[in-house]
């Protein structure tokens, strides 16, 4: 073990007390076996040459015992641990188990044809701000629509950037694209509400009840009943017909903003609804070719995975300038003189990062096309 450092007993149980292990769990067991498992990786290097230049991370393999232990007794309530970890098949498999899914998982996992890492800058300093502004947005109250709507929403738009730069990183960039098109939503909704204010927010309100009536999601059958009412009476008025029931409860809140009936080419769906009233009507192509990618179309499986992490990449960005110039509205104009400060401060020195990064990824992106087109062209020919 002279290449590896172990834990002691005292930092064992640093290390569970700053992971949150229960309690309950036996600490003379899990270091014991976590002993165990680092000088069984050693005979495991000794035996795989691949693996002997691979350090261990003493704080993931516990994990993988933690868990490894505490699916066992959740799965097994009527065995008492201190009898359990009496018997030696069960702490052999443990620590096999621990150490195969460890040295999988985590160093021979299946590489799918990366296009980043979380090391570069396109990824890392997108990375660093979602994390400082998802931390800020924790602090906000949230999960009350009628009060927390537009941080829920704005919540929800971060969330899923920070799932595209996994997918990303993992080499997912089909997944990343067709998850921005449900970004791509969020924000066009995020921006209509922004936009119109309270009449849009009430109509929006009025209609996550419409849709818990439509799913089965009210108390009882007369409130439901009562809901489909007001349903059919708000459709006469407009003119739609039963056929349209499902469309007008997902978008018949747009009625809420004031010129929504003088749009040219106005109809109650996403893409002449929400993303005309948000202003972004320029990604409908963008948008049709990531629902053709959601839809699992020929595009999906013959894709090129260069193009798509581009594209990926570029659409994110883009979103991401437009949902960080609301919250920026929002935040700064809610915290005190100190905190706007240093948000100021964080922003000055990455959002230039980011403007430079999302501009070599255009270039890279025309260069590619550029490219494609040329081939297309001589092929021809």
């Amino acid at each position: 073990m002279a290449n590896e450092t172990i834990f002691t007993k005292g930092q064992f149980l640093d290390v569970l007390k700053g992971l949150r292990v229960p309690e309950n769990l036996s600490r003379d067991f899990l270091y014991d076996a976590y002993v165990a498992a680092m000088e069984g990786s050693q005979e495991l290097k000794k035996a795989y040459g691949a693996l002997a230049a691979m350090p261990i991370n003493s704080t993931q393999l516990v994990l993988y015992l933690v868990n490894e232990h505490s699916f066992y007794l959740m799965m097994h309530p009527d065995k008492k641990e201190a009898d359990i970890v009496k018997d030696d098949k069960y702490v052999q498999l443990t620590i096999s188990v621990a150490l195969d899914k460890y040295f999988t998982n985590e160093h021979l996992a299946y590489k799918n044809g990366r296009f980043a890492s979380r090391f570069l800058p396109e990824i890392s300093t997108i990375s660093i701000y979602l994390n400082f502004i998802q931390g800020m947005l924790s602090r906000y109250k949230r999960g009350d629509p009628k009060e927390t709507l537009v941080v829920d929403i704005i919540s929800k738009a971060f969330s899923m950037s920070e799932c595209m730069v996994d997918l990303l990183t993992s080499g997912f960039e089909t997944e990343a694209f067709s998850t921005w098109r449900t970004l791509h939503e969020n924000e066009c909704i995020l921006a209509v509400i922004v936009k119109y204010g309270k009449p849009v927010i009430d109509e929006y309100l009025k209609h996550l009840t419409y849709a818990l009536a439509f799913r089965g999601g009210l108390p009882s059958k007369e409130e439901t009943d009562a809901v489909f009412i007001q349903i059919k009476g708000e459709m006469r008025s407009l003119g739609l017909k039963s056929k349209d029931m499902k469309r007008f409860i997902e978008y018949g809140w747009l009625i809420g903003a004031k010129d929504y009936a003088s749009t040219e080419g106005f109809k109650f769906n996403f893409r002449d609804g929400v993303e005309r009233m948000a202003g972004l009507s320029n990604y409908s192509k963008v948008y049709e070719m990531s629902s053709e990618i959601a839809h699992s179309s020929a595009l999906l499986i013959y894709s090129r995975k260069n193009y798509f992490y581009l594209v990926s990449m570029i659409n994110l960005y883009e979103s991401f300038f437009r949902l960080e110039k609301i919250f920026s509205s929002i935040y700064l104009s809610t915290v005190p003189e100190a905190e706007q400060k240093q948000y100021l401060a964080m922003r000055q020195l990455y959002f230039g990062e980011l403007m430079a990064v999302y501009a070599y990824e255009k270039k890279r992106l025309a260069n590619l096309t550029s490219a494609s087109k040329k081939k297309i062209e001589a092929a021809k020919s």
